[in-house]
């Protein structure tokens, strides 16, 4: 597909709106057709001063299909959010690949990663009622969507009352996994092909948490919480585990955490040893993570295990006394059914975990189930499917606390975290909203330095792979030395 940019630079853009439309599209941009354009997909955009104001313009020609849509806008303000010239033309965008494809996107114009964020400061600023109105006018979000990211939004509320100028919380990166499952795309290792790497890894991961809490006793931080994620942090043993809690609770105030949440993914990683080695280290909160009770499914997207395994780890750790326990689902999973997906969500109410999270399938590039051309199986109901989750969680008594968007997700849905009121995770909320900065150690970890309110974020990149993270660890700890974990001058 060629899109053609008249009077305008908004390439990042077009391409977002063009991919809810067309998730896997190679994209090419120009400015003018040439004579040798022979793309049977064309998309011609522009914005250009006329009588009045600015007009802008769509036409787009799909595969023998066209539509045109333009409007001309008067002078105005611009309302918080994405800036106007591009709003205005993803409108034109939006409308031109409806008509030519049928499909309505729920979220409208929106293309970010945090709705309720946006949500969240136009209710601040402007009330409820008239956040929604923005939503569904000038975005062309649903209004069922627009209720929801409002209903987010409010159950935030706690988490950011908790939030102070020098809260904080830590992420620790366990980059490994047992096996890669078809639709990941995160940087992780198997262990069988990097089990060499994990005695030096954990040593220096070690490190890393205790000059990072130098730091951020140094910047006067308070940490708030804590969150082991992956991968699958049980891939590592018990004594690695230990090890890695142990430096924790020596490096870092770990009475000032309200949460400490460690991700036991995988059921097939899960034992008694590792969970007693949690428990025993204060962890308050875990995440078993079925993604489906159905083993078709299972097999399917490559995780070795069954739900059965699943059913028993949850109740092997209600056994060892977690409290507060998470469980993951995944709507369009390859071989996945509207019919099974539901009985999986009927299976996880039944067991009542005090958070349920469930995601929509994100295609992405670098996932096998991509790259090996084998998104025919990919089930395509997930409107169906996170309607009837959404239904029967609310009727349970569940509520929406914190809700991101990936690119490429299918249906061009949400994720959306699930809990039973009063249990929802602090650390996702502060996370995912940008509320006060994260420090992160370990192999692809991302450091944010967040601004009092989440105005201002500068990232901290780790080294990505296992390796590089060995091999250039002294970069690292310099690249950390530098910032002092404070925003800086230049951020602002």
């Amino acid at each position: 597909m060629i899109i053609y940019t008249d009077g305008h630079t908004y390439l990042y853009e077009c391409e977002k709106i063009t991919r809810i439309f067309f998730p896997l599209e190679k994209i090419a941009f120009a400015q003018a057709p040439s004579d040798g354009d022979s793309d049977t997909r064309r998309v011609f955009t522009r914005e250009a001063p006329s009588a009045g104001g600015t007009e802008y313009y769509c036409r787009a020609e799909i595969d023998g299909r066209a539509a045109e849509y333009s409007f001309i806008l008067p002078p105005h303000e611009e309302d918080a959010g994405i800036p106007d010239g591009e709003k205005q033309l993803a409108k034109t965008m939006v409308r031109v690949f409806s008509e030519i494809t049928g499909t309505v996107p729920p979220w409208g114009i929106l293309t970010g990663v945090r709705p309720s964020k946006l949500m969240r400061r136009l209710a601040c600023k402007k009330g409820d009622e008239q956040a929604l109105e923005i939503f569904r006018d000038e975005y062309l979000v649903s209004d069922a969507k627009s209720r929801l990211a409002l209903s987010v939004a409010n159950a935030q509320k706690r988490a950011v009352s908790l939030n102070t100028p020098d809260s904080f919380s830590l992420y620790v990166s366990i980059p490994f996994c047992p096996t890669r499952c078809s639709y990941c795309s995160f940087v992780s290792h198997s262990i069988a092909s990097a089990k060499k790497l994990i005695p030096d890894y954990v040593r220096l991961l070690c490190r890393e948490i205790e000059f990072s809490a130098r730091l951020a006793n140094e910047a006067g931080l308070r940490l708030e919480t804590v969150y082991v994620g992956g991968g699958t942090p049980t891939s590592f043993s018990a004594e690695d585990l230990k090890k890695i809690t142990d430096t924790l609770a020596s490096s870092f105030d770990m009475k000032s955490a309200r949460e400490f949440t460690v991700e036991a993914g995988r059921p097939d990683t899960v034992d008694r040893e590792k969970l007693t080695v949690l428990k025993n280290a204060g962890v308050t909160r875990i995440s078993i993570n079925p993604q489906t009770f159905s083993d078709e499914v299972l097999k399917n997207i490559g995780r070795p295990h069954t739900g059965a395994d699943a059913v028993e780890k949850y109740l092997l750790a209600r056994e060892i006394g977690f409290d507060s326990i998470n469980m993951d689902f995944i709507a369009g999973l390859t071989g996945d059914t509207y019919e099974s997906f539901c009985r999986s969500i009927e299976k996880a109410v039944e067991l009542a975990p005090e958070n349920i999270t469930v995601h929509t399938l994100a295609l992405k590039r670098s996932a096998s189930l991509v790259t090996e051309h084998e998104t025919d199986s990919v089930c395509r109901d997930t409107v169906r499917m996170t309607d009837f989750a959404q239904g029967l969680l609310t009727g349970a008594g569940y509520e929406p606390y914190y809700m991101y968007r990936q690119s490429k997700s299918v249906g061009n849905l949400e994720n959306i975290g699930w809990c039973k009121p009063g249990t929802e995770s602090l650390y996702n909320i502060c996370m995912m909203e940008e509320l006060h900065s994260v420090v992160a150690c370990g192999g692809g970890a991302v450091t944010k330095l967040t601004s009092f309110g989440g105005e201002k974020v500068e990232r901290i990149y780790n080294f990505k792979y296992p390796y590089e993270y060995i091999n250039r660890f002294g970069e690292l700890l310099e690249r950390k030395a530098q910032s002092g974990l404070r925003i800086t001058e230049e951020s602002k």
